[in-house]
C-alpha cells in the first residue's frame, strides 16, 4: 500500500500511508485509538475505496472495489467487533456469501463437515457447526470468525486484537494458528494493543500516528518499548497504575454488597462487599462467571438465588430500571451491542440515562444536552471532541470514553467496569486508569472484570478469583502476584468461608 490517503467529513483520518507486506511474515501495525489502523485495513478489505493511493498485490496495482473483490483475491479480515450473524448456525457463518450449493439448494451437510475439519484445525474440535453463533462465548466467536477466514484460499489474513476475548491457553492456540499459516507462506498483518504479544510472534512493526506512518518495518522482536510507545505518543509513556490518595476506610459502611447471588449453570453464590472508594476486581479465565455476575447485579440477568443490596436497600433483581436509578451504572465487555446506539450521536449515548435531567414539560433541552456532553467527554480527551458526531465514527478506545462519559454525568454510587480497556491504546489506558482511581478517591465503589491480570491487580484494592463459576480465593491485591492467581484459577479449589 503507497500514499493511502483516506478523508470523512470533518477528519482526515489517513494521510499518505505506506504498507508493505511479505509472503509467510507477521506484520505488527500498531497505533493509538484514531491513528488511523481500522480504517487503513478497511481500505485493503474493500470496505473503503482510498481517496489517493495505489495497493498491489503480488506484484501488480489492483483496485479493491468491495469485501468480495478482496476475499477473491485472497485477502481476509477478522475485525475486532465481529461481523457474524447471531441467528445462522456455525456453518452457515462460516460459509456466508460463498454458501456451497448446486442448482440453488444448499449442501448442508457437506458445509457441516467442512466446518467441523476447520475448528479441529482451530484447536476447537468441541464447536458444533450446528450452533446458533448466539449462543457462543465470545471467545467461541472468534474462532467461528477464524474459521470464516480460513474457508477462503487466503494468502494474506488481518487479524485486529485477536486475542482480547482470549483465555492464556487460546491465546496459545492461537500462536499455534499463526505460525502454521506463516509457515506455509500465508502473510499476517497483526494488530494488538499488547506489546508481550508482538514481541512473541512478529517479524516486522508499522506504526501509526495520526493517520500517518511514523515507522515502518521495525525488528519486532528488538525494538525497545519506550521507543514503540514514543513513536504511538509522541511522547514517553509509563505503563503504571495510580496509587490511592487516602487511606481506604475498612469500617466504612459497604455501598454495595452482595448476598448469596447465583444463576444456575453460570455461577455459584457469590458474597461481596464494595465500601466507598473501595475497588474489588473479580479475576479468572474466560468462562470463569465474571460478566456473568456483573451483568446479574445489574439487573440484566435474573439470578436464581440470592440478592443484591445498595446503601442498605435490597435491589429488585433483575431490572436496569432498579438499578440505574438505585446508582449502579456498567461499562459492558461488548460496547458496540450492549453499550452504545451506534447510528447517534456522543451526546445522545452520554446523556441517555439522564434525559430527565434535561427535560421540562417534555421537551429536551438540546443545547444543555451537548453543553454536559462537552464538559463530561472533555475530562476524558475524547478525540475529537464533537458531541454531535456519530458514536460509530469514533475508535474503539473513544468509544470506551462515551460510555463512562455517560456514567460520569449520571454521578453514580457504583460502576461496574467489564475489560474497561479492551482495544485500548497504551496512552488511553493510563488516562482511563487514573479516571478510575479518581472516581474511586471520590468515593464511587467500583467492581472490575478484566482479563490482563495486571490491570486487575494494579488497579483493585482486593481481588476475587473465580474458576469456574465459584470464588476460589479472596485477598487484598498487594498479597497476590500473576503467578498465584494462575495456579489458583488453572488448579485452585474453594476457600474455605472467610472475608466476602
Amino acid at each position: 500500500m503507497t500514499g493511502i490517503t483516506k478523508s470523512f467529513p470533518g477528519v482526515r483520518a489517513l494521510a499518505g500511508v505506506d504498507l508493505e507486506v511479505a509472503p509467510g511474515e507477521v506484520h505488527c501495525l500498531l497505533g493509538q485509538n484514531g491513528a488511523g489502523k481500522s480504517t487503513l485495513i478497511k481500505v485493503l478489505a474493500g470496505a473503503h475505496q482510498p481517496d489517493d493511493g495505489e495497493i498491489t498485490w503480488q506484484g501488480h496495482p489492483v483496485t479493491l472495489s468491495s469485501p468480495s473483490a478482496a476475499t477473491a483475491k485472497g485477502i481476509a479480515t477478522i475485525y475486532q467487533e465481529l461481523d457474524l450473524v447471531p441467528h445462522l448456525s456455525v456453518a452457515e457463518n462460516v460459509h456466508l456469501g460463498h454458501e456451497l450449493a448446486t442448482a440453488g439448494f444448499i449442501r448442508a451437510r457437506e458445509a457441516e463437515r467442512a466446518t467441523r475439519s476447520l475448528l479441529s484445525r482451530l484447536g476447537h474440535p468441541e464447536i458444533s457447526p450446528r450452533a446458533l453463533v448466539g449462543e457462543l462465548s465470545a471467545a467461541g466467536q472468534q474462532i467461528v470468525s477464524m474459521a470464516r477466514a480460513l474457508s477462503h484460499e487466503v494468502r494474506l489474513i488481518v487479524m485486529d486484537e485477536p486475542s482480547a476475548v482470549l483465555d492464556p491457553d487460546e491465546v496459545e492456540n492461537l500462536f499455534r494458528i499463526v505460525a502454521e499459516l506463516t509457515a506455509d507462506g500465508v502473510a499476517v498483518i497483526y494488530i494488538s494493543h499488547r506489546l508481550e504479544e508482538i514481541r512473541r510472534i512478529g517479524d516486522r512493526v508499522t506504526v501509526l500516528k495520526d493517520g500517518r506512518a511514523v515507522a515502518g518495518g521495525l525488528p519486532a522482536q528488538s525494538t525497545a518499548t519506550r521507543d514503540i510507545v514514543a513513536l504511538m505518543t509522541g511522547r514517553d509513556v509509563e505503563y503504571s497504575f495510580p496509587r490511592r490518595t487516602e487511606p481506604l476506610d475498612e469500617s466504612a459502611e459497604p455501598v454495595l454488597r452482595v448476598e448469596g447471588l447465583a444463576r444456575r449453570g453460570e455461577f455459584e453464590p457469590v458474597d461481596l462487599v464494595v465500601r466507598p472508594g473501595e475497588i474489588v476486581g473479580l479475576a479468572g479465565l474466560v468462562g470463569s462467571g465474571r460478566s456473568e455476575i456483573l451483568e446479574t447485579v445489574y439487573g440484566a440477568r435474573k439470578p436464581t438465588a440470592g440478592r443484591v443490596v445498595l446503601d442498605g436497600k435490597p435491589l429488585r433483581t433483575g431490572s436496569v430500571v432498579a438499578a440505574v436509578k438505585a446508582g449502579l451504572g456498567l461499562a459492558p465487555e461488548e460496547r458496540k451491542a450492549q453499550g452504545l446506539l451506534m447510528m447517534e450521536s456522543v451526546t445522545r449515548n452520554v446523556t441517555l440515562s439522564s434525559l430527565p435531567r434535561f427535560s421540562t414539560g417534555g421537551w429536551l433541552d438540546r443545547e444543555g444536552e451537548r453543553t454536559a456532553a462537552r464538559a463530561r467527554t472533555g475530562e476524558l480527551a475524547l478525540h475529537p471532541n464533537d458531541p454531535e458526531r456519530a458514536v460509530r465514527t469514533f475508535s474503539g478506545g473513544n468509544q470506551q470514553k462515551a460510555v463512562l462519559a455517560r456514567w460520569l454525568l449520571r454521578g453514580c454510587r457504583v460502576l461496574l467496569l467489564d475489560e474497561p480497556t479492551r482495544g485500548v491504546d497504551v496512552g488511553a489506558r493510563s488516562e482511563l486508569y487514573a479516571l478510575i482511581r479518581q472516581l474511586a478517591d471520590q468515593g464511587v465503589a467500583v467492581l472490575l472484570v478484566s482479563s490482563e491480570l495486571p490491570e486487575v491487580l494494579g488497579l483493585a484494592d482486593r481481588v476475587l478469583v473465580l474458576r469456574e463459576g465459584r470464588v476460589v480465593h479472596t485477598a487484598p491485591a498487594e498479597q497476590l502476584d500473576e503467578s498465584r492467581v494462575l495456579d489458583l484459577v488453572m488448579e485452585g479449589s474453594p476457600e474455605p468461608e472467610g472475608r466476602p
